[in-house]
């Protein structure tokens, strides 16, 4: 007889309905107090990336920010914007004050979860020469005048934020070069070479990066900055290196990839082949101070430590986001330090996909580079908007973008 159960309760488990997969994008109300660390964190280091950020988002008018109605219109940020600009700059009291009274936390869940995976980028520094000779035979090449780029969202508003890459031929809009084509001599004798670095490897996470100073043989430095992308997905070489048993889970990071490619040189070219995206560049104006980062997919100067890289399909540029992960310490062993803080979303990747998912941006020198490589770290986002619009949002059914 208990045989028999079991076997009709597994009928009737077989024959109920399945509950409906989570939805990409969520939003729980939240409170001030639920954010972890807020009241220890100087808001005001985040003012120059908020204020960047207003400008672009209140010249949006009666628009919806990135085209997303939900994170209200640029009319909506002006009270926030406004009382924003009116401040000094290092009044943290005021900024604090302003912040609770015009906005209001909301927090994230993607898929059904609150907690995602965070990592870290930075500005790396290369070595370079504008001519090709001697060490310096790897090149980063401009945009080619043939490669199309496609925002999809102008064309249905299901698609916003996703954007797609090719050639048009035949009138038909068909895939780009890949890595592998373009690294092979595909884009050779157009003189589409911006500069040439002597190091192949720097040359794949100065793509991965999305920008980066060169240190020219004159001893000057010349900045480079994404321009655009072939199209082709995005394909994470560490992930490729744990499916062939060449490192860990837990060995992969930044430092441990490079290392592997630096001892394995005949290897390196056909792994790094793997990931099939490539990035064209141009050149940037040189940075002023360590505070004038390259621009992000905003169009403006990122703040290291303020400025979060999120899935541009899922929000907008701009937004004002509460962050609380851990991130590794620049010195060895690099344990794992509280990141609680006010940032603001203002850059992309293509690695960078799910509701619950980010890239902070550590700026540029030997300790942003160790915290960026090694951050892989579980955490939490909760979004700031302006109240009315974040009443709005928790009266309408869960996003399907």
């Amino acid at each position: 007889m208990r045989g028999l159960a079991v076997v009709l309760l597994a009928a009737l488990a077989a024959c109920a309905p399945k509950p409906p997969p989570a939805p990409p994008l969520a939003f729980r109300p939240a409170a001030f107090t639920d954010l972890p660390g807020y009241a220890a964190d100087r808001l005001a280091d985040a003012v120059p990336a908020l204020s960047r950020s207003c400008s672009h988002m209140v010249a949006r008018g009666a628009s919806g920010l990135d085209g997303f109605d939900r994170y209200g219109s640029g009319d909506d940020w002006r009270n926030f914007c406004t009382g924003l600009a009116a401040l000094n700059p290092a009044d943290d009291a005021g900024l604090r004050r302003l912040i609770e009274r015009e906005l209001q936390p909301v927090a994230v869940i993607g898929d059904g979860k609150a907690e995602g995976l965070f990592t870290g980028y930075y500005e790396p520094l290369v070595r370079g020469s504008r001519q090709r000779g001697g060490a310096y035979t790897v090149p980063l090449y401009r945009q080619p005048a043939d490669l199309v780029q496609v925002d999809l969202g102008e064309f249905r508003d299901g698609l916003k934020g996703q954007r797609i890459a090719g050639r048009v031929r035949d009138g038909r809009l068909r895939p780009y070069d890949d890595r592998g084509a373009i690294e092979s001599g595909a884009l050779a004798g157009r003189n589409l070479e911006l500069v040439w670095l002597d190091d192949a490897a720097d040359a794949f996470f100065l793509q991965v990066q999305g920008s980066g100073l060169v240190q020219l043989p004159d001893g000057k430095q010349m900045r480079v900055g994404f321009a655009a992308q072939n199209g082709h997905g995005y394909v994470a070489v560490g992930k490729v290196m744990i499916e062939r048993g060449l490192l860990s889970r837990e060995e992969v990071s930044m430092q441990s990839i490079r290392a592997w490619l630096r001892a394995n040189p005949s290897a390196a070219p056909e792994l790094l082949r793997q990931n099939p995206s490539y990035v064209f560049f141009r050149e940037l104006p040189a940075p002023k101070d360590d505070s004038d980062g390259p621009p992000g997919a905003q169009g403006v100067a990122l703040l290291p430590g303020r400025s979060l890289a999120v899935d541009r399909g899922l929000h907008a540029m701009g937004l004002p986001v509460w962050l609380a992960a851990t991130r590794p310490s620049a010195v060895p062993p690099h344990d794992d330090l509280p990141l609680q803080r006010l940032m603001v979303a203002q850059d992309t990747g293509g690695a960078i996909r799910g509701a619950v998912r980010g890239d902070v941006f550590w700026g540029h020198g030997p300790e942003a580079e160790n915290i960026a490589g090694r951050m892989k770290h579980a955490g939490k986002i909760w979004l700031l908007l302006p109240k009315a619009v974040a009443a709005r949002l928790m009266t309408q059914p869960a996003p399907q973008s």
